[in-house]
């Protein structure tokens, strides 16, 4: 493959791919400008593939996964994080309160299921490649998907969160019927 061929596709995928890497960075707990610095370096490791990955997507973010957790070891960049976890998003001028209310519920998340709220919704992932990245089934990724939009659904309503279940009529515990033919 030429490297014009290679460029090409790097460059599609780059510009599909890289708000959604950013902001699943953010989700596994780096600051916006160490996600873009994983971006970046995924980005160059892609370029010198000798030939295409078969499921370039799947590929790249499986590549940003593993260096964003390789990056995120480091102590000294740990202690910076955790003072800036603050921001976890970066503002924009016109966001509405209802945005800001949202990003501020999504950092309240479980990270396991920010993590499959952020790949499902912003990287468009499946399930089933969700599970796959994470090595866990696609049920268990669709159920951190569902318990963790009910949880920011709660967390929009201003409610605490409580798992939704029906909880049925109040059962009456009544005493046991006496024995057939008198014994």
């Amino acid at each position: 493959m030429s490297s014009d061929q290679t460029s090409a596709w790097c460059e599609r995928l780059y510009q599909a791919k890289v708000a959604g890497l950013i902001l699943y960075g953010r989700a596994l707990g780096l600051s916006h400008g160490e996600a873009e610095d994983v971006v970046q370096e995924t980005f160059v490791v892609l370029l010198r593939l000798a030939e295409r990955p078969e499921d370039p997507e799947r590929y790249c973010v499986r590549s940003f996964r593993n260096a964003a957790l390789n990056y995120r070891r480091s102590l000294w960049r740990r202690l910076t994080r955790e003072l800036e976890s603050h921001r976890w998003f970066e503002r924009a001028t016109d966001e509405s309160v209802a945005e800001r209310m949202a990003m501020l519920c999504l950092t309240e998340l479980p990270a396991a299921q920010r993590e499959v709220i952020v790949l499902k919704i912003w990287n468009r992932c499946t399930f089933e490649a969700i599970g796959e990245l994470l090595e866990i089934s696609p049920n268990t990724a669709a159920g951190r998907y569902r318990y963790g939009l009910e949880k920011l659904r709660a967390c929009m309503q201003g409610e605490a969160y409580e798992r939704d279940e029906p909880g049925g009529d109040t059962i009456a515990f009544l005493d046991t019927a006496p024995p057939v033919g008198g014994a």
